[in-house]
Formats: structure tokens, sequence, C-alpha cells
């Protein structure tokens, strides 16, 4: 594309501008500039996790999985996560449920511990919460025991849920502006979007067939 055909789509989108650096640990995650909103969004996959302090939308497409929508409400640094807890056929190999939940304490706490080192103070976080729903091929309680999870998470760490939408038979899109605390959702129909269902399958394989080993320390 030449700079004069460059200048008039800009003129016709709305120009992106200059794209705002991402924290470190997070140039992988894949940004794109959103003509709709005029602001650039951060898209995580299962198992991932962003954290920015620059007006960027963090967005996500959820089944079974859970997703925590964090930040300060004064500095305006947050985030989300996206995550399952993983349930294996074969018990005796996991130890004990809290093994498995390791999964779900890291995501959660990986998450808090970036918005509190880029000035994030604990007693101003706000959380929203969003997932858990019943949309894996096979009939599981997958979703409720995320859900679960999370909620007990949240309760034993002191935070403060200001909104959720958990649960239900749908696929969720969730938007979140860690900025301004505004969250979207927008429901899905199972049918239509296969994909979900596959890249959520995938993931649970994946967490079965390689136990947890990271752990992190919550300040």
């Amino acid at each position: 594309m030449t700079a004069a055909v460059q200048l008039i789509s800009d003129l016709m989108h709305g120009a992106p501008g200059t794209k705002p650096c991402a924290l470190p640990g997070y140039e992988h995650i894949n940004r794109y500039w959103d003509r709709t909103n005029e602001r650039y969004v951060a898209k995580i996959l299962p198992g991932e996790y962003y954290v920015t302090l620059q007006g960027e939308m963090v967005t996500t497409v959820l089944g079974s999985c859970v997703s925590a929508c964090i930040r300060d409400r004064k500095l305006g640094v947050g985030g989300m996560n996206h995550f399952m807890l993983p349930h294996s056929s074969r018990p005796t190999e996991w130890g004990s449920a809290s093994s498995a939940a390791r999964y779900g304490s890291y995501a959660m706490e990986v998450l808090i511990n970036d918005i509190l080192k880029n000035g994030g103070r604990r007693e101003n976080l706000e959380v929203k919460l969003f997932g858990g729903g019943q949309v894996l091929a096979q009939p599981t309680s997958v979703g409720k025991k995320n859900i679960a999870f999370v909620r007990d998470y949240i309760e034993s760490e002191g935070l403060r849920v200001i909104s959720e939408d958990l649960g239900g038979k749908h696929p969720r899109k969730v938007l979140f502006y860690p900025d301004s605390g505004r969250a979207q959702i927008k429901k899905l129909r199972v049918q239509h979007n296969d994909t979900i269902v596959q890249r959520e399958d995938s993931y649970q394989s994946s967490l079965e067939e390689k136990p947890a080993t990271q752990t992190v320390e919550l300040f």
C-alpha cells in the first residue's frame, strides 16, 4: 500500500495513530487497531493474560473457561486472563484437587501481580467475572468447577467483585476497557462457534498432559 492510499484509508476509517508499546512480557499477544472502538485491542486465547495502562481494550471469547477482568479503579491499570481448571480422568496423577487448582491460581496471581508491579494498589482493585458456560461437546461440569474456583479464590483473597456474568449455555465474547472499567458482553450461538469448543477441548487436553509446575508469590 502506497503512502497516498494509506492516507486516504486513514481518513475514511479513522487513523490508528501510534501503536502503544506492550508491557514487558506481553509482546507475543496479538494486538490490532479496532476501527469501531477506535483503539488498539489485545486479543487473548485460552491460557493467556494481558495487562495494560495504555488505554487499550482487551478481548477474548469464552466457553467453559473463565476470565477475570481486574483493574486499579484509581490508576486505570488492569487486564484480563483466560483460564480453565484441568480435569483429568487419572486423578492419581494430580494427587489432589488443589493440584489442578494451581492453574486457576496461577492465572489469577500473575494477572494481579502484574497490575501491582505497574503501579496498581491492592486496596483499589475491582473485579469483573465472566464465562463458565456449558458448551463443551461432552456433558461435563467444567464450567461449574471453574466458576466455583474463581468465586472461592476471590473470597479467600478479599477482592471486590463489582459485576459478573457466569454460567449458562452460551459462549461469550468479552470486551474490557481497563482504563474506565467498562465491560461489554455478547452471547454467541453455540452451533455457529465450533471453533470455541474445539479450542477449549484442545486446551483442556494440553492441561491434562502437562501438570502445573509454575507458582507465583502474590504480594
